[in-house]
């Protein structure tokens, strides 16, 4: 995934009301951004921190320039969540993602209930279907990536839709894409989210797969590089 702008860097001066951001440019001057993260951004929230935003040439937005990526530690981080699906998508298409390069079709946004959507499912010429949701993974201490970064009862009724479907005979994967360098190997966030790590040990049990790969990150684009280990204790 390339950015269609040049991004630019800037400070964070703080970032509030989950959606925006306050940063402060080399001049001084300080914008309102937008901050495309649900999440707490724990460790990538840190004022003074070293941003990179793009800016949106829709003159019909409010705020112009968006959050891509805060350096926390010395490492990009690629916090914009809206981008994530995007990412992964690209990175199934390419043939990245090893044992899954045989499928014939691809769908976004697929809706499994009247109140549901998963966010990929992958097509096979025999009629199989993989149903995927996709997390992202921004936060990481002591080499260990980990999910989520604040308490999520929509992560973990993904996780038991996802238990359904493979219940239904179909397959069906959490997918973690960790957008950061420093992260060696993958664990769901117990002390965060005891409910989602126990949630995702119970579902993996009952054969839900799961699947964690690590992204480049950089100022041209974000790609996915590599696969990572992962533990459920």
């Amino acid at each position: 995934m390339k950015f269609i702008s040049k991004l630019q860097e800037a400070k964070l001066v703080r970032r509030y009301k989950r959606f925006l951001a306050d940063i402060e440019h080399p001049d001084g001057s300080v914008t309102t951004i937008h901050c495309p993260n649900s999440g707490s951004m724990m460790g990538c929230a840190k004022p003074g921190s070293l941003v990179r935003y793009s800016t949106s040439d829709n003159l019909k937005r409010k705020y112009p320039h968006t959050l891509e990526m805060v350096k926390s530690k010395g490492i990009w981080v690629g916090v914009n969540t809206s981008l994530t699906n995007r990412i992964v998508a690209e990175a199934f298409l390419a043939g990245k993602i090893e044992g899954y390069r045989d499928f014939s079709e691809l769908k976004h946004e697929v809706k499994i209930s009247e109140r549901s959507r998963l966010d990929l499912m992958l097509k096979y010429e025999s009629g199989k279907k993989t149903y995927i949701e996709i997390k992202n993974c921004s936060l990481v201490e002591d080499g260990w990536a980990q999910f989520p970064d604040a308490v999520t009862t929509r992560g973990t009724k993904h996780l038991n839709e996802l238990q359904k479907l493979v219940k239904q005979g179909h397959e069906a994967m959490i997918f973690f894409l960790v957008q950061r360098s420093d992260g060696k190997k993958f664990k769901p966030a117990f002390q965060i989210d005891p409910i989602y790590g126990q949630t995702l040990k119970q579902v993996v049990r009952s054969g839900v797969k799961v699947l964690v790969y690590q992204a480049r990150v950089s100022k041209v684009g974000i790609s996915v590089s590599g696969q990572l280990p992962f533990s459920l204790d």
